[in-house]
């Protein structure tokens, strides 16, 4: 390695925590909008003002050395202050404007937001939207996502803020026509005597119930011919009298109230969970983002209550640093 020179381009950590963080020179230079040739040259330029090697590179595969992992957290500073100063940029901009691009589940959007992401792009005109509806959880950093809107828990997750839209409380739910031909159960143990329209964890396997009623607690998982990881799916196998369905109580709503679904022990209902915007942890979040979020908060808590045995209400108030 030739001896280092006495000052390090700023620009160059850019470039190294991009290869760094994608794991790709040719994925780094699309991301820069550079050469691929620019990007090595870069990084070849770094190494020689460090005086030391930061990548170990072969034909199939490049890792950090550990002097590359040290160099890393710096870079990332100096990416975190640019982002902050073109965050700055945009903020002060008198309109939003530029491309928003957004994570959320499907079902989400075409149950609940269709009308709200009309208004927002009528709204925002000088926004242009890009919806990734797939059910894969996507890297906001590494795949340049501004939002994404996550369910349930988080994990923890330094590089990302995160903000409480709302709370969706949970129902069982089943079509007339199933609850005619194969009895309604009156207790959650009865449950085992029906068929299940299941939803598929994350880990591929089928959730199983967990039923509260006060301080009483029944768990477990009906047999079943169908399971997907599709609550909107699920709604819809239900109203065909496939069986019995666990999903959101807004979801089922509009089938509840034409009376194509009816409400299973509406005195018992399962755990709420909370939908969360999910961004990069910016000092200033731009203005295209910031809009985004604040309308689809409005849009969420502006729904009228379902019914629902779950006491508890949507704040939609609650910002964590630090958790995505």
């Amino acid at each position: 390695m030739e001896q280092s020179s006495d000052t390090v381009d700023p620009n160059d950590l850019l470039v190294f925590a991009r290869v760094a963080e994608l794991g790709s020179f040719s994925q780094a230079a699309d991301r820069l909008g550079l050469p691929k040739s620019t990007v090595s040259r870069r990084i070849a330029a770094l190494e020689v003002q460090v005086g030391e090697r930061l990548l170990l590179r072969t034909t199939r595969r490049q890792t950090l050395t550990e002097f590359g992992h040290q160099l890393l957290e710096h870079a990332r500073q100096v990416v975190q202050e640019v982002d902050a100063v073109m965050a700055l940029r945009e903020h002060r901009q008198a309109a939003p404007s530029g491309r928003l691009r957004v994570s959320m589940p499907s079902d989400f959007a075409n149950l609940l937001l269709s009308d709200m992401l009309a208004a927002f792009m009528a709204l925002h005109p000088a926004i242009s939207l890009e919806l990734d509806l797939s059910p894969r959880r996507v890297d906001l950093l590494g795949e340049g996502f501004d939002v994404a809107i996550r369910m349930g828990q988080l994990p923890d997750d330094a590089s990302l803020t995160a903000r409480r839209l709302t709370v969706f409380s949970n129902g069982l739910y089943a079509s007339p026509q199933y609850l005619s031909e194969r009895g309604e159960p009156q207790t959650p143990q009865e449950l085992l005597q029906h068929d299940a329209v299941r939803l598929l964890s994350a880990s591929g396997e089928p959730a199983p119930w967990r039923l509260l009623q006060g301080e009483h607690q029944w768990e477990g998982l009906p047999p079943g011919r169908a399971a997907a990881n599709s609550p909107e799916l699920l709604i819809r196998l239900a109203k065909a009298g496939a069986g019995i369905a666990a999903v959101p109580d807004y979801f089922a709503k509009p089938l509840l109230r034409r009376q194509e679904l009816r409400r299973v022990l509406p005195a018992w209902c399962l755990p709420s969970h909370a939908a969360w915007a999910v961004f990069p942890g910016r000092k200033l979040m731009p203005a295209k983002t910031r809009v985004f979020i604040d309308m689809l908060h409005v849009a969420l808590n502006a729904l009228e209550d379902p019914p629902s045995c779950d006491p508890a209400k949507r704040p939609g108030r609650l910002s964590q640093p630090g958790r995505g």
